[in-house]
């Protein structure tokens, strides 16, 4: 569901950093030894947070987001540190967290209140069928039923939530060697990126980098890049980024730099310093600023180097013909060319695949020290650079190449002809990783003895720079991954995201966890199943068992290169279960939810790792338009799963009751806008004939409605507090559903429908990522206004809302109503005003750059509802020959009209 991406601020100028910043950043008066103690402290107390390995913990300052936390598996601690781990038994390497009784308790009586409130509001309603139309009487009936439904199924996967924190600290003792290896395990990264321009290179080539300097064994873990528009400018890209790595990944270990994406990094001035130089950091900072710079200058130059040096070559070559696109070592590009021609456009060419740093060896290789050509020491740091690897599959036309689930299946099976480590990470083109240990944080999960075998993947939360800072369009989505997701994690585990998960091989192998596997079954029951190579399928069992199977460079430059190309080939999945049992899902627009539900319907759990700083982060859309498109790909996606063999009611008894019920309502949320639009667009019929009661007694019905909203306010106000939200992250997320329900989940629903009835359906478009702006203007995107026919919806939702408020105006002053009349249409009024509060990013995004005054809005609305209610007072004026002023207690006047009939 989601996309993230290197940082896009913009890194200091030639100069690098000031002197006197950089200064700060070290921290003015401490000295080398006395700056090492401040930094073991600060190393120390992260591993105190995690849980330690037994002893009592130096008292620290609680973080306001586990304020609300208590330890929840104390006797299993108590048991893991009396057995030491001795006889075979692997430690725990996480602790389990739940939610203290004073805030968990009351959250779940509330929820059962609000759940009796339904129930006797339900009872009621049936029992006083009376409305001035029974038709929206009947709709109105249908509608309430399925929001209190949808409500319960989403309440209830968050009635016990469970918070899982690794033990970096225990994970290093156990794992890390006093001689500088390590026995952790083999770590595949995948990354993946199609279009240079529309996923701007350099958020790639930032992400390659936090990936290549991660704080993980060098010789344990291997980068792959899938292009899949098999453009020559990532190729160069991934070239010049393999070189400026020989530089920034050994800059990072000596001085424990945080983030590991330059961009990133240089974005902010200064930093606390936690490394071991620091009487050395301030020139190499500079140094390496500048040569960050430089790098970047490169990369953009390649726009114009490629064609320059393909032109050369075409012209020394004088063939009649396309002109090819050249390599600099002079052969010709076998992906797409700058002029496509046959064979090498996008959607047609071969599959390519090059290792762009080789296997580094088993043992720490020292840099050099300080010199006139090396202004940086190297000398005390491990200068090794893990594998790099460029992968292009194969393209015809003939053949439906299934997007990014076809991409990250063949990463799948070229990094197990390569490396075939027994767990994968995958991210999106515009993610890094924020936080160096984020590989070590998820491999607590997968080696912990508890649910470690059992468990197929590891969901870390989407954080994003870069976004406005009231988040507007709530890119950030934290009552989704700060709440939600923790609900989940106290059942089977929360649902699988798109990115930053870190997954178990064999499990997207379509086998069985060990829990529901016989001991005697095995790994690779059909051929037929994962393909035709027997190197392939030979890898699987190696891969089950966590062996080490680094592919030898000799053979790789022999016999697997032929291995490679075949898998490579569009023709490889024909007949298999790849896309459907095997490998990421295809056919869908959320591959990433229906492969994390396959694998949860399969019977393996997953987990939720949340820490701090946060492990990964990214780009999003800021734009309104594209945010819409975003959620419009999410919402079509989900109603496909719903109504596909993928639908969770028709999952098998493995699938646990509750993470059905949660992926019931992860589906068919969008069904909800066909009936909110029908409340939202109610009001019309207030402009045209007054008062028009949906429900009488009309005030009991408002009593019910105002008991039911406010026990959901006050639910969400105790998950504000125990998922460290922010009373604008509720807010925000309320406000973004109904803009959600109005313009993007309408559509979807149209798609699904168009679908079910053998129709194409609606077609989604891919978000576009942030660009750097022309302008020096930041967050230029948000002030932009692309249009679209999905912004009608809720446009005319906002006018007749608008309208309604006008109207009513207008017939209360002439209107002689009664105080009860008055108190019926002041209710009307306030959910008009209510759903306009709602809908005000929506109004604000569609403002275009006058979004930068809020108050311009508001003075638009006061202005539509003075001319309303004048135009309306005319129209009434018009039809009876006067206006009529009542004023109950003076005896009312009237006055002639000169237009009177």
């Amino acid at each position: 569901m989601g996309s993230l991406e290197a940082a896009s601020g913009a890194a200091g100028n030639g100069g690098g950093v000031a002197d006197q910043a950089l200064a700060l950043e070290i921290g003015a008066g401490i000295n080398g030894q006395q700056h090492k103690a401040a930094a073991a402290v600060v190393a120390r107390a992260p591993v105190l947070a995690n849980g330690g390995a037994g002893g009592k913990a130096t008292k620290k300052k609680i973080s306001p987001k586990d304020r609300y936390w208590v330890a929840a598996d104390e006797g299993e601690m108590e048991a893991a540190t009396a057995d030491g781990g001795e006889d075979g038994l692997r430690p725990l390497l996480y602790r389990n967290f739940r939610v203290r009784g004073i805030l968990l308790h009351p959250y779940r009586l509330l929820s059962l209140v609000r759940l009796v409130a339904i129930v006797l509001f339900f009872v009621w309603r049936v029992r006083h069928p009376y409305a001035d139309g029974m038709w929206l009487w009947w709709i109105s009936m249908v509608g309430d039923l399925w929001f209190g439904v949808t409500w319960l199924l989403n309440q209830v996967a968050k009635l016990n939530p469970i918070k899982r924190v690794p033990n970096l600290a225990l994970l290093k003792q156990q794992f890390d060697l006093p001689d500088g290896n390590s026995n952790l395990p083999l770590l595949d990264v995948f990354i993946n990126t199609v279009d240079p321009i529309n996923e701007p290179m350099i958020y790639t080539m930032n992400s390659i980098l936090s990936i290549l300097a991660a704080d993980y064994p060098v010789d344990k873990h291997a980068c792959y890049l899938s292009d899949d528009g098999g453009s020559i400018i990532h190729y160069d890209g991934l070239l010049e980024t393999a070189k400026f790595a020989a530089l920034w990944v050994p800059f990072c270990r000596k001085h424990s730099i945080e983030p590991r994406a330059p961009e990133s990094y240089f974005s902010v001035k200064t930093r606390p310093y936690t490394g071991n130089a620091p009487e050395e950091f301030v020139n190499d900072h500079r140094h390496m600023s500048r040569e960050y710079d430089e790098f970047k200058g490169h990369l953009d130059a390649l726009f114009t180097v490629i064609p320059q040096r393909s032109d050369k070559y075409n012209h020394a070559d004088a063939k009649e013909g396309a002109k090819a696109t050249w390599m600099a070592d002079g052969k010709q590009w076998p992906g797409t060319w700058i002029d496509p021609a046959e064979n090498h456009k996008k959607g047609q060419h071969d599959g390519i695949v090059q290792v762009m740093l080789k296997h580094p060896s088993y043992e720490p290789e020292l840099g050099l020290p300080a010199s006139a050509n090396n202004p940086l020491d190297f000398s005390a740091v491990d200068v090794r650079l893990p594998m790099l690897v460029y992968i292009s599959r194969e393209k015809h036309p003939n053949y439906d190449h299934q997007k990014k689930a076809g991409a990250m299946n063949v990463q799948l099976r070229v990094s197990a002809l390569l490396t075939n480590a027994p767990f994968i990470i995958n991210f999106d083109g515009d993610h890094y990783v924020n936080n160096s240990k984020a590989f070590r944080a998820g491999i607590c999960f997968m080696l912990d003895r508890r649910d470690g075998d059992n468990t197929a993947f590891v969901q870390f939360p989407q954080r994003f720079d870069d976004v406005d800072p009231t988040d507007r369009y709530c890119n950030h989505n934290r009552v989704f991954f700060d709440a939600t997701l923790l609900g989940l994690n106290g059942i089977q585990g929360p649902s699988y995201v798109g990115t930053g998960c870190m997954f178990r091989r064999v499990s997207l192998y379509g086998v069985d966890p060990p829990r529901w596997r016989p001991d005697d079954a095995m790994i690779v029951d059909s051929s037929n199943k994962f393909g035709s190579s027997l190197s392939f399928i030979s890898s699987m069992q190696p891969a089950a068992n966590q062996s080490r199977s680094i592919m030898s460079l000799l053979a790789l430059e022999e016999s697997v290169m032929a291995e490679l190309a075949d898998v490579m080939k569009c023709a490889y999945e024909d007949g298999t279960e790849w896309g459907k049992e095997v490998g990421w899902v295809y056919n869908i627009a959320t591959e990433d939810v229906v492969t994390g539900f396959r694998l949860h319907r399969n019977g393996w759990r997953s987990m939720y790792c949340r820490m701090e700083p946060d492990a990964f982060a990214g780009t999003a859309p800021i734009n309104l338009t594209e945010r819409l498109y975003q959620i419009l790909r999410w919402s079509g996606g989900s109603l496909e799963m719903f109504f596909s063999r993928n639908c969770p009611l028709l999952a098998g008894r493995r699938l646990h009751p509750m993470q059905r019920i949660a992926y019931a309502n992860m589906t068919a949320y969008p069904v909800s806008s066909v009936f909110l639009v029908f409340y939202l667009l109610f009001p019309v019929i207030w402009i045209f004939r007054g008062q028009f009661y949906i429900q009488k007694p009309f005030p009991t019905y408002v009593l019910y409605l105002v008991i039911v909203i406010g026990l959901t306010e006050l639910i969400g106000m105790v998950e504000i507090k125990w998922a460290g939200l922010t009373l604008l992250d509720w807010i925000r997320n309320e406000q973004f559903y109904i803009v959600g329900a109005t313009a993007v989940y309408p559509t979807a629903v149209l798609h699904i429908v168009l679908k079910l009835f053998g129709l194409k359906g609606v077609s989604f478009k891919l978000t576009a990522k942030q660009v750097a702006s022309s302008t020096s203007e930041k967050f230029a995107e948000l002030y932009a206004v692309q249009w679209a026919p999905m912004l009608i919806p809720t446009m005319v939702v906002i006018a007749v809302n608008v309208c309604a408020i006008g109207a009513s105006i207008g017939k209360a002053i002439i209107g002689g109503w009664s105080l009860l009349q008055m108190a019926d249409a002041g209710l009307g009024l306030l959910f008009n005003a209510w759903i306009l509060l709602l809908i005000y990013p929506f109004a604000l995004g569609i403002m275009g750059r006058w979004s930068k005054r809020p108050y311009v809005l508001f003075i638009m609305f006061v202005l539509a509802f003075i001319v309303i209610a004048m135009l309306d007072i005319a129209i009434q004026a018009m039809r009876s020959g006067f206006v009529r002023f009542h004023f109950r207690r003076s005896g009312g006047a009237s006055f002639p009209t000169s237009w009177g009939l």
